[in-house]
């Protein structure tokens, strides 16, 4: 099964036989890769109890939760690596959930559509509307996302929270991007450490 770009820079970046919290995992794709090409020691977190159904019916370790709260409950430096793949725009404080990651896992992952991406600023400047674009793919009402980041504004948090970027990977129509990425990128990616 082809991972997601994102994913696939973040299994890439993973060592083998690490222990890996995915918080948000949904389907399990990453989890079930790690697992079978890195025998990674791979757990996840779902809110949505017929991802967690689907990802346990493949042999998964994941439990339903809601990070914004049940990652208080993991012991610091539980995990090697801790994953927030398209999740981190769905949090009630994104801040304190990159808190969060940081407490548990020695390194993290943190992916998100860039909300600054020339097609939303395109669809906002010249159609009046909120986007509906592939990194935005559904109408503002049913988007489960409430807090809108770009790829300025998370460095920019990172800094204020002590955490050191390890590496960062940016993408558009599933391309690396290179340069300019607070406007051409749809999707970032980047490894933190504290």
């Amino acid at each position: 099964m082809s991972l997601r770009a994102d994913l696939a820079a973040i299994a890439q970046a993973i060592a083998p036989e690490t222990r890996v919290l995915d918080i948000g995992c949904g389907d399990g794709a990453l989890l079930a890769n790690l697992r079978d090409t890195k025998q990674v020691d791979a757990r996840g977190m779902e809110i949505d109890g017929t991802c967690v159904e689907r990802c346990v019916a493949q042999g998964l370790s994941v439990v339903q939760g809601d990070a914004n709260r049940d990652l208080a409950d993991y012991p610091d430096k539980g995990f090697d690596y801790t994953v927030l793949s398209q999740t981190l725009q769905t949090a009630t404080r994104p801040d304190l959930m990159l808190d969060q990651l940081l407490r548990v896992g020695r390194q993290a992952f943190v992916s998100f559509p860039n909300f600054a991406h020339w097609r939303t600023r395109g669809a906002l400047m010249f159609g009046g509307k909120m986007p509906v674009t592939r990194a935005i793919p559904v109408s503002w009402y049913e988007t489960p996302n409430i807090h809108h980041v770009t790829v300025k504004d998370f460095r920019e948090l990172a800094r204020e929270k002590g955490a050191k970027i390890e590496r960062e990977w940016f993408f558009s129509n599933g391309q690396p991007v290179a340069g300019g990425t607070n406007w051409r990128a749809e999707f970032a990616v980047f490894q933190l450490s504290r």
